[in-house]
């Protein structure tokens, strides 16, 4: 028997464009639309946002994506789901009700999903002897930085979504989930996979589209080698997968939304099939493991990619954690110097600052200062400078251990204002920032405390 169902990418990041989710569920003739609102950092900011409130601790723009797709997404029938729970899913999935009811959505079911907090699990799997091993780094036990944890999170996988999909959720938030998930669970739950008798090809296959139209627009020429060809990127149309299971396996053809600007073709899905990718023949996720060296790609026109001959193993018996901890303070500001000889006051400048921070006694942990436009991105590597050009920007970020020595940073910059070559120009500086250190590890599978639950706005 073969099933079909088409599903689509409604963000790549936090702070992504609105409008093309919303052409997506108008225009998209899809079932349900996936999207990622979360990157390494984002668990531990809001864990801190949590802590200062119960109430908050999910991504702002959840309610903004929720009140503008929403409308087009009952129309057409269209089921959400969104990691924008971040820290706090329940009370996203509370403030999602709230807005729902004001919009007059009665009878919209909202499911939250949680379990990938583990930051009450820590202790006991280290007096368990769990060594945490950073994955980074090799460094062993938490002990140097337990003092310091503000967050702990496991990537979990697409059982939770799965489960309040089959519970009757037209809308579902999670927290940690990884970025695939969002298109494996509504695969799995259509076409009716299940982990009690799993299909590893299967599952690997979606695992394998999931991870194409994770970032939305990166696969239809945002962030790509041929972004020259891509038509009209102010309208750029986010990615569908029309998915088939058939008695052959998996295939997919890879589009975007009709009408829409840029563009999908052979290059832009190649790409995208390697980003953030380790090893192509074992891309490890919570669900399973996908295998990239397996599959076809055939060109069919008009922004469409036929996808075949997907293939996967058994998922790892160790989920992947995040482990935030606070890491001393940033200090920073820029300079603009300009014409003529601004390399000459950039380099005078940067040894100003070298030697007010001596004075002042500042003992950074990491100081850089690079110039924008000349070695920001490509740093020793980079090209020679340009023999006198207009304008020159010095970028100063001095890593501390206090709040105090990033302030201290942050004001000497301050000080070209006055103290740097004729033509010196500024921006307002920024306050000192806390950073937050990342501690990648692996914890197992049966720490997480899976749940779900569904409820019907009223």
């Amino acid at each position: 028997m073969t099933k079909r169902v088409r599903i689509g990418s409604g963000s790549a990041y936090w702070g992504d464009m609105f409008e093309p989710a919303v052409a997506l569920a108008e225009r998209g003739d899809v079932a349900y639309i996936g999207f990622d609102l979360l990157a390494e950092l984002t668990m531990s900011i809001f864990q801190r946002v949590k802590a200062k409130d119960p109430d908050k601790g999910y991504i702002p723009d959840l309610l903004t994506i929720l009140r503008m797709v929403l409308p087009a997404a009952r129309e057409h029938g269209v089921r959400l789901i969104l990691n924008g729970g971040a820290a706090n899913p329940v009370a996203a999935g509370r403030a999602a009700a709230a807005l729902a009811a004001e919009m007059g959505l009665k009878g919209l079911r909202i499911g939250t999903v949680t379990g990938d907090d583990i930051a009450g699990q820590l202790d006991d799997l280290a007096a368990a002897g769990w060594e945490f091993e950073n994955l980074d780094t090799g460094e062993r036990r938490l002990d140097r930085i337990r003092g310091d944890i503000v967050a702990a999170h496991a990537y979990i996988g697409s059982e939770g979504i799965m489960g309040a999909l089959a519970d009757g959720a037209d809308v579902v938030i999670t927290g940690r989930v990884a970025d695939s998930a969002l298109f494996v669970a509504p695969l799995m739950h259509e076409f009716g996979w299940s982990f009690d008798d799993p299909d590893w090809d299967r599952i690997g296959a979606a695992i394998t589209l999931g991870h194409l139209v994770e970032c939305a627009e990166c696969v239809t020429g945002g962030m790509s080698n041929v972004w020259e060809a891509a038509c009209s990127p102010w309208d750029i149309g986010f990615p569908i997968l029309d998915v088939t299971d058939g008695p052959d396996g998996v295939t997919a053809v890879l589009e975007k939304t009709p009408g829409s600007g840029g563009i999908v073709n052979l290059w832009t899905v190649k790409e995208h099939l390697l980003y953030e990718t380790h090893d192509p023949a074992s891309y490890l996720m919570p669900d399973g493991i996908g295998n990239f060296t397996t599959l076809r790609i055939e060109e069919l026109g008009d922004d469409r990619v036929l996808i075949t001959g997907m293939s996967g193993r058994a998922r790892p018996d160790m989920l992947k954690a995040q482990i935030g901890y606070r890491d001393g303070w940033i200090g920073e500001g820029q300079v603009v110097f300009s014409w003529p000889d601004a390399p000459g006051k950039a380099q005078r400048a940067t040894e100003f600052l070298h030697h007010r921070f001596a004075r002042a006694g500042v003992d950074t942990l990491a100081l850089d200062m690079r110039f924008l436009g000349v070695d920001a991105l490509h740093g020793d590597v980079a090209p020679p400078m340009p023999a006198d050009p207009a304008e020159l920007c010095l970028r100063v970020a001095g890593w501390t251990r206090t709040r105090e020595e990033a302030d201290v940073v942050r004001r000497e910059v301050t000080h070209l204002w006055t103290v740097g070559g004729l033509g010196t120009a500024f921006g307002t500086p920024s306050p000192p920032r806390p950073v937050i250190g990342l501690w990648p590890t692996l914890v197992p599978r049966d720490v997480v405390r899976l749940g779900w639950r569904v409820e019907e706005v009223t």
